[in-house]
């Protein structure tokens, strides 16, 4: 039995309950809800799923770690956030002497695209079952698509081209294991177009403020539920009137109770879910990795 069938077998002996007997009759004691291992929870999911029909965990300017609290958005290197079960990651690179150091607006963040690939290499190697989906941005420069092309190309000749999946078509989670999948946001790349309206449908209103935020987050998430084809992507963080931090700290448990709610029971297919800060909210990424079909 190869190990997504093992894992596969475990939940069901779970599901099960526990047996025991008392003056000779078997009662069946109820399980907890299933908890997937934040490092391999896409095992459990069947190579035949479409990308579009997973709900991934993800990060808003992943790399955005310095530079103040307007400026901050995350609080964990992307190693880390792999490890904690993020599947999407938004990396924005300023084409800058040849290369792309990681920039959130004027502030360097102490990162390079490098820097990114090597983690998201480390951790497929240590767990081949699971898959990041990246979105590439220029930021903070403005060098036309065909140059910030060649210098992601540059990468590619460097030694990184068998991590990604450059394919302009959206895959089944089978063809997507052990690599990254490029979204490419610049006209000029390879890889899927973000933002291609015959694709994706995307919430993304980072100007709303948190009262005003919280709706379009949960009508998105109905009309992943409601109207499923498309990847739908589902923007939790905004820069409205407060730093991302406290916006987060006003989103981010909403999302969860939401999410845990009885009325989201069954759910799947969500889409992505970029997020500010999500391990501040105690079982958000849980939350959402239930959401899968498993």
């Amino acid at each position: 039995m190869d190990r997504r069938g093992f894992l596969k077998g475990t939940a069901a002996i779970s599901a099960a309950g526990l047996i025991s007997t008392a003056g000779g009759t078997a009662t069946a004691t109820a399980a907890p809800p299933r908890r997937l291992a934040p490092q391999d929870w896409l095992s459990a999911v069947a190579d035949s799923t479409p990308v579009q029909r997973l709900t991934l965990p993800g990060t808003h300017d992943s790399g955005a770690r310095h530079g103040g609290p307007w400026t901050e958005c995350q609080n964990t290197a992307i190693g880390d956030q792999l490890t904690s079960g993020i599947r999407f990651l938004d990396i924005r690179c300023r084409a800058y002497e040849n290369a792309f150091p990681i920039h959130h607006g004027p502030y360097y963040q102490h990162l390079n695209f490098d820097d990114v690939l090597g983690a998201c290499r480390s951790f497929l190697s240590a767990h081949p079952t699971e898959t990041v989906l990246m979105r590439v941005k220029q930021e903070y420069s403005e060098e036309n698509a065909e140059e910030f092309r060649r210098i992601f190309d540059s990468y590619l000749d460097k030694g990184w081209r068998s991590l990604f999946r450059l394919d302009s078509t959206l895959p089944t989670l089978g063809e997507a294991r052990g690599r990254v999948v490029l979204l490419g946001d610049s006209g000029a790349m390879p890889g899927i177009r973000y933002g291609d309206a015959q694709l994706f449908d995307i919430q993304d209103d980072y100007m709303a403020e948190p009262f005003g935020k919280y709706p379009k987050i949960e009508a998105q998430f109905r009309k992943a539920v409601e109207q499923p084809g498309k990847l739908f992507m589902n923007y939790v963080s905004t820069a409205a009137l407060l730093p991302p931090r406290s916006n987060a700290d006003r989103l981010n448990p909403k999302v969860g109770s939401f999410l845990e709610g009885a009325g989201t029971q069954g759910w799947t297919g969500l889409g992505i879910v970029p997020m500010d800060f999500p391990n501040t909210a105690s079982g958000l990424v849980d939350a959402l990795i239930r959401k899968n079909p498993v």
